[in-house]
């Protein structure tokens, strides 16, 4: 059995070079480690092969306007991809719209084939919400209670979208900085404090219909802001604040 001195002189021997040297490298500790640990899971992510599994988590959203007797209900089934994975996501699979209201079918049945068939192609998505969120009724729009206007069916559904898509993460949810929240919470005061007496008065005279626009938490006479469509635009000290999203005519 050789010796620990001549094994290690073993080691180190000359060997020969017959070809010629094309190139070299360093061979590092680890990268027997590397090469021998598993490789990390490819991310599949969503497309058209992909068959709809036996059961989907679904969402369920209410929509009740003033154009029409009955309600329309939303429900969105969504497929979980690549699950056990740091690429773990819930993504939109199939799209329902039903109401008793049979006035709309021809076109909510097409309209649901078709962004289901949108949510199977995979890709980004997020842009339906965005393009039909700017579908205007020539019939003119409403709002919802609470204050947004909507300016048509096919917007509010689109609403619905984007509400779906913050809440699964496939869209940024608009979230107001610390200083945002508190110029408006200041700007607010101020003008609740200013025009006490007033609001006393329109809070008397304004309607209690949920369709007048009317919402009852901001200040009678708010405007509808552009950026969210809701109304609550104030004016104070000369600059146009909506105390619902923060948008600001001075910045």
């Amino acid at each position: 059995m050789p010796s620990a001195a001549e094994t290690e002189k073993d080691r180190h021997m000359a060997i020969k070079i017959e070809k010629n040297i094309v190139g070299y490298g360093i061979k590092k500790d680890d990268e027997d480690a590397q090469a021998a640990a598993p490789a990390p899971p490819k991310r599949v992510g969503m497309h058209e092969e992909i068959g709809r599994p036996e059961e989907l988590r679904g969402s369920t959203y209410k929509i009740k306007t003033p154009m029409s007797e009955h309600a329309l209900y939303i429900t969105i089934n969504d497929i979980v991809l690549d699950p056990g994975t740091e690429h773990e996501q819930q993504w939109p699979f199939e799209i329902f719209i039903n109401s008793k209201n049979m006035e709309h079918f021809q076109w909510v049945l097409a309209l649901t084939r078709v962004i289901s068939a949108v949510f199977r192609k995979g890709g980004d998505i997020t842009f339906m919400a965005a393009e039909m969120k700017q579908v205007f009724d020539p019939q003119g729009g409403y709002f919802k209670k609470g204050g947004k206007f909507m300016p048509s069916l096919v917007a509010e559904i689109g609403d619905v979208l984007e509400t779906h898509m913050k809440k699964i993460g496939l869209i940024e949810p608009d979230e107001l900085s610390a200083e945002q929240r508190a110029l408006m919470d200041d700007k607010r005061a101020a003008l609740e404090a200013h025009n006490d007496s007033v609001a006393a008065k329109a809070d008397a005279t304004a309607p209690t219909d949920d369709t007048s626009g009317e919402a009852p938490d901001y200040p009678p006479g708010s405007q509808l802001c552009r950026k969210c469509n809701v109304k609550a635009a104030v004016v104070l000290d000369g600059c146009l604040t909506c105390l619902s999203c923060g948008d600001s005519k001075c910045g």
